[in-house]
Protein backbone atom coordinates (compact mmCIF):
# COMPACT_ATOMS: atom_id res chain seq x y z
CA UNK A 1 0.00 0.00 0.00
CA UNK A 2 1.15 3.51 -0.81
CA UNK A 3 0.83 6.39 1.64
CA UNK A 4 -1.51 9.20 0.63
CA UNK A 5 -0.54 12.85 1.01
CA UNK A 6 -2.43 13.26 4.29
CA UNK A 7 -0.80 10.08 5.65
CA UNK A 8 2.66 11.34 4.61
CA UNK A 9 1.94 14.52 6.59
CA UNK A 10 0.73 12.52 9.61
CA UNK A 11 3.71 10.13 9.47
CA UNK A 12 6.13 13.07 9.28
CA UNK A 13 4.42 14.67 12.27
CA UNK A 14 4.50 11.54 14.45
CA UNK A 15 8.01 10.41 13.44
CA UNK A 16 7.21 7.32 11.36
CA UNK A 17 9.09 9.06 8.57
CA UNK A 18 11.47 11.99 8.56
CA UNK A 19 11.58 14.76 5.99
CA UNK A 20 13.79 17.71 6.92
CA UNK A 21 12.89 20.41 6.13
CA UNK A 22 9.20 19.51 5.80
CA UNK A 23 6.88 21.82 3.87
CA UNK A 24 3.14 21.14 3.55
CA UNK A 25 3.23 22.80 0.10
CA UNK A 26 5.41 19.93 -1.19
CA UNK A 27 2.87 17.22 -0.29
CA UNK A 28 1.12 15.68 -3.31
CA UNK A 29 -1.89 13.31 -3.35
CA UNK A 30 0.43 10.28 -2.86
CA UNK A 31 4.02 11.61 -2.81
CA UNK A 32 6.28 14.35 -1.48
CA UNK A 33 8.23 16.71 -3.78
CA UNK A 34 11.97 16.98 -3.22
CA UNK A 35 14.20 19.81 -4.42
CA UNK A 36 17.58 19.84 -6.13
CA UNK A 37 20.46 20.74 -3.84
CA UNK A 38 23.17 23.26 -4.81
CA UNK A 39 25.93 20.77 -5.67
CA UNK A 40 26.56 18.43 -8.60
CA UNK A 41 29.34 15.92 -9.20
CA UNK A 42 30.62 14.59 -12.52
CA UNK A 43 33.12 11.81 -13.07
CA UNK A 44 36.39 13.01 -14.60
CA UNK A 45 37.77 9.91 -16.29
CA UNK A 46 36.58 8.68 -19.69
CA UNK A 47 36.21 5.12 -18.41
CA UNK A 48 34.66 4.35 -15.03
CA UNK A 49 35.91 1.35 -13.07
CA UNK A 50 33.46 -0.48 -10.79
CA UNK A 51 36.35 -1.99 -8.81
CA UNK A 52 37.89 1.26 -7.58
CA UNK A 53 36.92 4.79 -6.59
CA UNK A 54 36.48 7.11 -9.58
CA UNK A 55 37.58 10.75 -9.39
CA UNK A 56 34.90 13.44 -9.52
CA UNK A 57 34.60 17.15 -10.17
CA UNK A 58 32.36 19.31 -7.98
CA UNK A 59 30.04 21.87 -9.57
CA UNK A 60 28.26 24.51 -7.50
CA UNK A 61 24.97 25.56 -9.09
CA UNK A 62 24.97 29.36 -9.15
CA UNK A 63 22.01 31.71 -9.03
CA UNK A 64 21.83 31.62 -12.85
CA UNK A 65 21.51 27.84 -12.75
CA UNK A 66 23.71 25.30 -14.52
CA UNK A 67 23.31 23.78 -17.98
CA UNK A 68 23.35 19.98 -17.97
CA UNK A 69 24.73 18.52 -21.21
CA UNK A 70 23.57 15.36 -23.00
CA UNK A 71 25.87 12.34 -22.75
CA UNK A 72 27.03 13.33 -19.26
CA UNK A 73 25.95 11.78 -15.97
CA UNK A 74 25.48 14.28 -13.17
CA UNK A 75 25.16 13.31 -9.53
CA UNK A 76 22.96 15.76 -7.69
CA UNK A 77 21.28 15.58 -4.31
CA UNK A 78 18.07 16.49 -2.59
CA UNK A 79 17.89 19.45 -0.25
CA UNK A 80 15.63 17.38 1.98
CA UNK A 81 16.91 14.65 4.24
CA UNK A 82 14.41 11.83 3.89
CA UNK A 83 14.11 8.46 5.58
CA UNK A 84 11.92 6.06 7.48
CA UNK A 85 12.32 3.09 9.78
CA UNK A 86 8.82 1.91 8.86
CA UNK A 87 8.18 2.63 5.16
CA UNK A 88 9.92 1.84 1.88
CA UNK A 89 10.68 5.08 -0.03
CA UNK A 90 10.80 5.27 -3.83
CA UNK A 91 12.07 8.36 -5.63
CA UNK A 92 11.08 9.28 -9.18
CA UNK A 93 11.50 12.36 -11.32
CA UNK A 94 8.56 14.73 -11.51
CA UNK A 95 6.60 14.47 -14.75
CA UNK A 96 7.13 18.17 -15.54
CA UNK A 97 10.90 17.62 -15.29
CA UNK A 98 10.65 14.50 -17.45
CA UNK A 99 8.82 16.56 -20.05
CA UNK A 100 11.93 18.74 -20.24
CA UNK A 101 13.92 15.61 -21.17
CA UNK A 102 15.67 15.02 -17.84
CA UNK A 103 15.96 11.47 -16.56
CA UNK A 104 16.05 11.34 -12.76
CA UNK A 105 16.68 8.08 -10.89
CA UNK A 106 15.76 5.73 -13.71
CA UNK A 107 17.99 2.90 -12.49
CA UNK A 108 17.88 3.12 -8.69
CA UNK A 109 14.64 4.58 -7.32
CA UNK A 110 14.25 2.27 -4.31
CA UNK A 111 15.46 3.47 -0.94
CA UNK A 112 16.08 1.19 2.01
CA UNK A 113 14.09 1.16 5.21
CA UNK A 114 16.33 2.77 7.82
CA UNK A 115 18.25 5.07 5.44
CA UNK A 116 18.15 8.69 6.57
CA UNK A 117 19.89 11.42 4.61
CA UNK A 118 19.96 13.44 1.44
CA UNK A 119 19.33 11.34 -1.65
CA UNK A 120 21.90 11.28 -4.43
CA UNK A 121 20.19 11.87 -7.77
CA UNK A 122 21.42 10.40 -11.05
CA UNK A 123 20.62 13.08 -13.63
CA UNK A 124 20.86 12.50 -17.37
CA UNK A 125 19.50 15.07 -19.86
CA UNK A 126 18.30 14.32 -23.41
CA UNK A 127 19.25 17.83 -24.56
CA UNK A 128 20.94 20.80 -22.86
CA UNK A 129 18.87 21.82 -19.85
CA UNK A 130 19.40 24.60 -17.34
CA UNK A 131 18.62 23.48 -13.79
CA UNK A 132 18.47 25.50 -10.60
CA UNK A 133 19.23 24.74 -6.98
CA UNK A 134 15.94 24.54 -5.12
CA UNK A 135 13.83 23.47 -8.11
CA UNK A 136 11.38 20.63 -7.51
CA UNK A 137 13.20 17.76 -9.20
CA UNK A 138 11.59 14.58 -7.91
CA UNK A 139 8.95 13.02 -5.75
CA UNK A 140 9.19 10.34 -3.09
CA UNK A 141 6.45 7.82 -2.45
CA UNK A 142 6.27 5.67 0.67
CA UNK A 143 5.07 2.07 0.73
CA UNK A 144 4.07 -0.12 3.67
CA UNK A 145 6.54 -2.90 4.50
CA UNK A 146 5.35 -6.40 5.27
CA UNK A 147 7.45 -8.69 7.45
CA UNK A 148 10.38 -8.19 9.81
CA UNK A 149 12.46 -5.07 9.19
CA UNK A 150 16.26 -5.02 9.16
CA UNK A 151 17.14 -1.31 8.89
CA UNK A 152 19.77 -0.11 6.44
CA UNK A 153 23.21 0.47 7.96
CA UNK A 154 25.25 0.76 4.76
CA UNK A 155 27.93 3.02 3.39
CA UNK A 156 25.58 5.81 2.24
CA UNK A 157 23.83 6.24 5.61
CA UNK A 158 23.40 9.90 6.72
CA UNK A 159 24.56 11.15 3.31
CA UNK A 160 24.88 14.87 2.72
CA UNK A 161 25.51 16.16 -0.78
CA UNK A 162 25.94 13.94 -3.84
CA UNK A 163 27.82 10.69 -3.28
CA UNK A 164 29.69 8.89 -6.05
CA UNK A 165 29.42 5.14 -6.37
CA UNK A 166 31.10 3.15 -3.62
CA UNK A 167 30.34 -0.16 -5.34
CA UNK A 168 34.00 -1.12 -5.04
CA UNK A 169 33.68 -1.26 -1.23
CA UNK A 170 31.40 -4.29 -1.49
CA UNK A 171 33.74 -6.36 -3.65
CA UNK A 172 35.66 -9.37 -2.47
CA UNK A 173 39.25 -9.52 -3.72
CA UNK A 174 39.31 -10.32 -7.42
CA UNK A 175 40.12 -13.87 -8.29
CA UNK A 176 41.22 -15.18 -11.64
CA UNK A 177 38.33 -16.37 -13.75
CA UNK A 178 39.01 -19.28 -16.03
CA UNK A 179 38.02 -18.73 -19.66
Amino acid sequence: MILTGPEITAAAADGRLRITPFDDAQVNPNSYNVRLGPTLLTYTTPVLDAHQPNPTHRIDIGTDGYVLKPGQLYLGHTIEQVGSDAFVPLLFGRSSVGRLGLFVEITAPIGDIGFHGQWTLMLSPIRPLRVYAGMKIGQIMFFMAVGPIAPYTGKYQAATGPKPSAYWQDLAPLEAVAP
